[in-house]
């Protein structure tokens, strides 16, 4: 069986999928890096070459098929190795494939041998001749019964489980499985010449100026029936979207996973959640888009139509950003079976190499696992990192993407190959340093380079480490989303100062700014997949996981969401909704909220729907009143977010006058008017803050900008603050109930008066204001 277990209630990780690419396809001109691996057209399209790394397999043969399906090879290649670099090899004339009945696109696997199963003459698919051991004291796990997907393959044909390949045991070792070939249901790898079609001109705005949308492909669009059936869930289904997002005002869009993961399967019942990967978090193959994405499934078709994705979003000004997996893979950890633990699925890496490739226990029988989901990947190794390292540029040259958020990105400064974790920022041997090094992050003003984003911790040893990463690389601020649920959602349960809160409106300084770091390298967030969204973070008390189909059930889930019903007041969860995305949109940083938060998107209080590929998961396209107030509301905060650097500052904010306006660039307030110090900061019983910011510093349109943030339960008194010569106060917004509508947040030139200094202004409980001055 494939390996299902999860080992943290974040996400369940499963197995991948593919496609295909015919020889009519070969360039007859193919300028083809000598050094390329994978299997590549050369000699202007002649020849087809495969090359794949081992550094202790002592035999590898490339099989070609005819056709994904089958488990009769047209051809067998014996690959020759490289001492010096450790790369096996080998190249077939195209005649000769077309001599065999491979006249159409080449399929092709990979059987390994090494020291735990040497090569025998007598061997067959299907037997045991040479076997000595599954696993031998060395960790290798070599078994020439699996064919094994090439790491660097373009596009892949198919998942591992599908309708006709429905016994995931045939990819196992251990003395049940170990003699089962699994040529026919295996995935197979694609010959795939050079696609051409264009991505567009990248945007090269600042990191600072972003504001990104996290959401799920198919999720996107599978209930937008707006669109044709045939691409709603697709990538040309997504490319849809750009107007709308770009409308709504939105820079980056940050897409889950869509490298190959085990996705297909969740066909086979699409009324159960059996076996079900939505989220994508078992990634099968670095470098192939998902072909369950593609409307266009023929070969090269998912890598045409992602490219033509991005073309889209980049012509509409948005950066496209991939959730990207390097800290473990889809084969999985060690699952039950007649030998226990000893049983594991080798599909890919595992078989070609696993010492090199797998981060293994100190006698390398087990995987080191700070992931929960079947061990860290091998991020130290030098062979592992090149992997890594050539899939993140392909992605980014080739296929045109913008920037990555790494899911569990400590895994990434592993300093130890095995027998430990140790989280290691300085270390220049390390995956994470080693990836800054050679894909560079886009400078602070803009230009060239790619975003890197970090997900800041792991599980277990020191893998904790927000505020704790290289300087290059920006994080998801996860103290930000907890301060803020705990301050909204749990007053009197939970302390948090108005001094904490402070320093997280403002950029996070305490966590980035002694190593060299802007606001910006904050990723600031209130909800993501991982968890509730914005409307249920308001609305549940805890998760509600065991529903049934389509909202459930789904294991696991975070029992700590500092999540609070509002009472149950349907009008005072919209407030604390409208007054969470605001705080948001007004914190320095980088803001980054989920697909369907404009719109209170619910998944009816699952917190964990990794599993849940159904109607009740997927963004919906309709609105009601309510809704569409949400959505009004979030388009014009990020409109006046946009239209206000002040709000986007490339340093930390200064509390001193730098252009002799006698008004420093940022100053706190208590509600009384006067300045916030440490002892009301520190006060455990204060719950209400105020702050202004010097907006002719910025080159803002607005000469100042004053938020006041009221976190008690009841109405505060604010005393308004000088708003500069000549000038007053006039109100953008008020999150309070009273002023609940389509109008809540006011257009440029359309904001109310309110006063000047001394002018005392009645904020209800749990609510946040917006002034300007002019």
């Amino acid at each position: 069986m494939l390996d299902r277990r999860r080992g943290r209630s974040r996400k369940l990780r499963t197995l991948g999928l593919a496609g295909a690419l015919c020889l009519a396809w070969l360039p007859t001109h193919a300028a083809i890096d000598a050094h390329a691996l994978g299997a590549r057209p050369v000699d202007a399209g002649d020849s087809v070459r495969f090359r794949v790394r081992s550094a202790h397999a002592s035999r590898i043969e490339a099989w070609i098929y005819a056709s994904p399906d089958s488990g009769a090879e047209a051809l067998r290649l014996n690959l020759v190795r490289d001492p010096a670099t450790g790369i096996w090899s080998a190249t077939v004339p195209v005649a000769t494939l077309q001599a065999q009945g491979v006249t159409g696109p080449v399929y092709y696997g990979y059987r390994a041998w090494g020291p735990n199963w040497p090569h025998d003459a007598a061997w067959s698919p299907g037997n045991s001749a040479g076997f000595v051991a599954d696993v031998d004291a060395a960790g290798h796990r070599f078994n020439p019964n699996k064919l094994l997907i090439d790491p660097y393959a373009r596009e892949i044909s198919h998942d591992p489980i599908g309708p006709g390949c429905s016994d995931g045991t045939v990819y196992a070792s251990g003395a049940a499985h170990r003699h089962k070939d699994s040529a026919a249901c295996a995935p197979k790898g694609i010959v795939l010449a050079e696609e051409a079609g264009s991505t567009g001109s990248k945007p090269t705005r600042a990191f600072r100026d972003e504001v990104i949308y996290e959401v799920h492909l198919r999720g996107l669009t599978m209930n937008d029936t707006a669109l044709p059936a045939s691409i709603r869930g697709t990538y040309a289904g997504a490319a849809q979207k750009a107007a709308y997002l770009a409308g709504l005002g939105v820079t980056a869009v940050e897409f889950l996973p869509l490298q190959e993961t085990q996705n297909d399967q969740n066909d086979l019942d699409p009324d159960s959640t059996e076996g079900d990967n939505y989220w994508g978090y078992m990634t099968l193959n670095w470098f192939a888009p998902d072909r369950r994405y593609a409307s266009d499934q023929s070969v090269g078709g998912p890598t045409r139509e992602f490219k033509a994705m991005v073309k889209a979003f980049h012509d509409a000004g948005i950066k496209v950003y991939v959730d990207v997996v390097y800290n473990h893979t889809g084969e999985g950890g060690p699952w039950g079976g007649s030998d226990g633990v000893s049983v594991y699925n080798l599909l890919s890496w595992r078989g070609l190499d696993n010492r090199s490739y797998y981060s293994l226990s100190a006698d390398h029988q087990y995987p080191w696992d700070n992931t929960g989901v079947g061990g860290n990947y091998n991020t130290r190794n030098p062979i592992a990192q090149d992997l890594i390292v050539d899939s993140l540029a392909y992605w980014r040259d080739t296929l045109g993407v913008d920037g990555f958020r790494f899911d569990l990105a400590s895994v990434l400064g592993n300093r130890c190959e095995h027998g430990c974790f140790d989280f290691d920022r300085d270390d220049a041997g390390t995956a994470l340093n080693r990836i800054a090094a050679e894909l560079p992050a886009r400078p602070a003003n803009g230009g060239a380079g790619i975003d890197l984003i970090a997900e800041p911790w792991a599980i277990g040893g020191n893998s904790y480490q927000v505020g704790g990463f290289p300087s290059a690389w920006a994080e998801w601020n996860g103290d930000y989303r907890d301060r803020i649920r705990k301050k909204q959602n749990k007053l009197g349960l939970e302390t948090v100062t108005t001094g904490a809160l402070a320093t997280r409106f403002a950029g996070s300084s305490d966590l980035y700014q002694d190593d060299g770091r802007r606001p910006w390298h904050s990723v600031n967030f209130l909800a993501a997949h991982d968890g509730f969204t914005l409307n249920d973070l308001y609305a549940y008390n805890s998760k509600l996981n065991n529903q049934p189909w389509p909202y459930g059930p789904s294991d696991g889930g975070e029992d700590h969401n500092n999540s609070w019903d509002q009472g149950g007041a349907a009008a005072a969860q919209r407030q604390a909704a409208r007054t969470g995305m605001a705080l948001l949109l007004l914190s320095a940083g980088v803001p980054m909220f989920t697909g369907g938060d404009e719109a209170l998107r619910t998944q009816f209080g699952n917190n964990n729907p990794y599993n849940l590929d159904s109607p009740a998961n997927w963004l919906y396209w309709t609105r009601d009143s309510h809704e569409a107030n949400q959505e009004t509301f979030t388009r014009r905060m990020l409109g006046f977010r946009a239209a206000h650097p002040a709000l986007r500052p490339a340093q930390f904010y200064s509390g001193g006058d730098n252009n002799g306006n006698v008004m420093e660039q940022l100053r706190w307030f208590r509600p009384d008017g006067q300045q916030a110090d440490a002892g009301y900061f520190g006060d455990s019983g204060n719950h209400a803050i105020a702050w202004r910011i010097d907006g002719s510093e910025f080159g803002d349109p607005a000469s100042a900008i004053y938020v006041a943030y009221n976190g008690w339960s009841g109405p505060v008194d604010f005393t308004l603050p000088w708003p500069g010569a000549g000038k007053s106060w006039y109100r953008v917004t008020d999150t309070a109930a009273w002023n609940e509508g389509a109008d809540a947040v006011r257009l440029p030139g359309a904001e109310d008066p309110i006063g000047g200094e001394w002018t005392v202004y009645g904020l209800h409980g749990r609510s946040l204001l917006v002034l300007i001055a002019r």
